[in-house]
């Protein structure tokens, strides 16, 4: 019968630093543990092995709290090898490069997945369950920030704001007989950053700036028509929605990347958030034709938007200036040509608003 392979090792009790010299050996199925003047025997099975590495010391804990250390990994690899002792099924797979390739490449395939599929699934389930009161107190705070950063009091003349506010009202409450439209706040403002834009928040607050109500003097129907676009974004919650996306790849990049700054996390959450954009402003336009419709005005109006944005972008890209392009205008959202047909050829059907 041969001998158990025998190491001699370090050893530490767990109480003080001093190192004692053991040997060590496996028999059947406990390991053995002899010291100078003692001899101690542990289950095999509850002793914590040192992973198997390429380089540094092997380190085992003992189920009293004991400490073995060896400094030779190949040494300490060597014995339990010949002991009958075999790395778990994982530690195999970390020392193999092809696992290792493989391992990557089903986490870019779940990431990917998780991105392109996922992400917009749970963000879009998530964002209905929100109770409304949430969703207004979200609102209510993203109004407050916007006020502090980007929003200025207008100067509109308040019977000028209280007439469009009015004539809104009366094209929501006639295509909403029944009282039953999305709740919705109106302000006006005015933003050197945001220039001719409007947008809406979680809650339904909306907001126009003073630029846009410029830029469409003439067409107060086409100005009524981009609120209803932004109710249809307010009807969908596409606000929640997005704050959701954001929140949900934000930590997608911090189960990528770890410890991120909240630099390298806002990055791919802000530029995630506007690809998806392009579907929601489809909705928002369906919502916005059939208001319109359902009260008598011709969706047609809001190819005269589309045409004047068009042309403030022309004149931008000549001469460099110009106000920013958001929410409604970016340029991730669906093209002006696209949505000038949809508008322009838009017929009633039977799904309601």
């Amino acid at each position: 019968m041969n001998e158990a392979p025998r190491l001699l090792s370090t050893w530490f009790d767990g109480h003080s630093p001093r190192a004692q010299v053991c040997e060590l050996c496996i028999e059947g199925d406990e390991l053995v543990l002899t010291l100078v003047s003692d001899e101690r025997r542990y289950p095999v099975r509850r002793v914590r092995w040192a992973e198997r590495r390429s380089h540094g010391q092997r380190q085992s804990e003992l189920p009293d709290g004991s400490l073995i250390q060896h400094a030779e990994a190949g040494e300490w690899d060597a014995w339990r090898q010949a002991s009958g002792q075999r790395d778990g099924a994982v530690v195999g797979w970390m020392q193999s490069w092809r696992a290792t390739l493989v391992a990557m490449g089903a986490t870019v395939l779940f990431l990917g997945a998780a991105w392109t599929w996922g992400v917009p699934w749970l963000s879009e389930i998530l964002a209905h369950q929100v109770p409304r009161s949430l969703e207004a107190r979200l609102g209510e705070q993203g109004m407050q920030q916007l006020d502090r950063v980007f929003l200025q009091p207008s100067e509109l003349p308040a019977q000028q704001q209280e007439a469009l506010r009015a004539r809104f009202k009366s094209v929501v409450e006639r295509a909403h007989p029944q009282g039953d439209a999305p709740p919705w706040q109106l302000s006006f403002h005015k933003s050197k950053a945001l220039g001719a834009n409007a947008f809406a928040l979680p809650g339904g607050y909306i907001v126009i700036t003073d630029d846009l109500v410029k830029l469409l003097l003439d067409q107060p129907d086409a100005i009524v028509g981009v609120l209803a676009h932004e109710l249809g974004h307010v009807h969908h919650r596409h606000g929640l929605d997005l704050m959701v996306r954001a929140s949900l790849v934000s930590a997608l990049v911090g189960v990528v990347l770890g410890d991120a700054s909240g630099f390298l996390a806002t990055v791919p959450a802000t530029l995630a958030t506007q690809a998806y954009s392009r579907d929601a402003e489809r909705e928002a336009d369906a919502f916005a034709a059939r208001l319109l419709d359902q009260s008598d005005v011709s969706p047609s109006v809001m190819v005269a938007f589309f045409e004047r944005i068009q042309r403030e972008e022309a004149g931008q890209d000549v001469d460099g200036k110009g106000s920013a392009r958001l929410p409604i205008a970016i340029s991730s959202h669906p093209d002006h040509g696209e949505r000038i047909r949809f508008f322009r050829e838009w017929q009633a059907d039977p799904t309601p608003p």
